[in-house]
């Protein structure tokens, strides 16, 4: 349960060329998606999870293909109410580059739907893709979760309140482990309008939190391996509120929790770092896949 230890990156030059100010906006992502190479992937557009028109994830195989491959089910973020899958090639090809099966979901957002009918949609998903796993070369014992920011909320409730997966024939047992990247895991009450309107606020249940369901005894949970990182200087989601809180409610429970925030990135850059031209920003593709793929596995 060792943390690892926080980064000092230095700054990539692109920053300086402006690619950084545009992220950091939250310009659309197809700034840095134009610099994701081709080669080093199959991806599989538009594959249908449940019936509806959100209810789709690209796929993303690596390039050579590999045996028993660990699988990630990528969950972006938005605050519940944007987002589009194809915005997040960068994660899907950054990981099949080394060597992971990745399926990046959509999922229906507020104002349209409330929650719980983002996680509903979630769980679906993961139900689906650990269905196909065996035929994507995945390893049915190196299944794991992963989001930023609201999408990494969506990671650790399915991880860690089993309503969700029980739903769709499925169970948290099925996974080895999450990996939550700026999560908001306890947010309640809510000031953000947007996000008020997503969540019902002010009805909103409090088991509708992660830390919720991390820090109550009598909630079981399972053994999973779990990767926390956030920004250190999140002006967005408190790192110390959420990751840190959760890194230490998860360890009062046994869980294996690394934990890392990072300095030189900010929530957008945090997720924006896996991509080729910001990798320089901070080492989160390397902590990522060294905790998929431990000692090159």
């Amino acid at each position: 349960m060792d943390d690892l230890k926080a980064t000092s990156p230095r700054r990539h030059w692109l920053a300086v060329l402006g690619i950084l100010p545009l992220l950091q906006a939250c310009s659309p992502l197809r700034l840095i998606n134009a610099t994701v190479p081709g080669d080093t992937h199959e991806r599989r557009d538009g594959l249908a999870y449940g019936p509806l028109e959100h209810q789709q994830l690209d796929l993303y195989l690596p390039r050579p293909a590999r045996a028993a491959a660990p699988m990630v089910v990528f969950f972006y973020g938005g605050s519940w109410t944007s987002g589009r899958r194809e915005d997040y090639r960068f994660v899907g090809e950054a990981l099949a580059s080394r060597g992971v099966v990745v399926a990046v979901v959509d999922y229906r957002l507020s104002p349209q739907v409330r929650y719980p009918a983002f996680l509903e949609d979630s769980a679906l998903a993961v139900s689906w893709a650990i269905s196909q796993a065996e035929d994507w070369g995945v390893d049915r014992d190196r299944i794991y979760l992963m989001g930023h920011s609201a999408g990494a909320y969506n990671a650790a409730m399915l991880a860690l309140d089993r309503r969700w997966l029980s739903r769709h024939d499925s169970e948290p047992a099925a996974l080895a482990g999450w990996i939550g990247l700026a999560g908001p895991y306890d947010f309640l009450p809510i000031a953000l309008p947007a996000v008020q309107r997503a969540f019902n606020w002010p009805s909103t249940p409090a088991d509708s939190q992660p830390l919720h369901h991390a820090r109550h005894p009598e909630r079981p949970l399972q053994p999973h391996r779990v990767l926390l990182m956030a920004a250190r200087e999140d002006r967005l989601v408190d790192p110390q509120r959420n990751t840190v809180a959760m890194a230490e409610a998860l360890k009062g429970r046994g869980l294996a929790v690394q934990t890392e925030l990072l300095d030189g990135v900010g929530h957008a850059t945090l997720i924006g770092a896996l991509a080729p031209p910001l990798r320089g920003l901070a080492p989160v593709l390397d902590r990522v896949t060294g905790f998929l793929l431990p000692a090159g596995g």
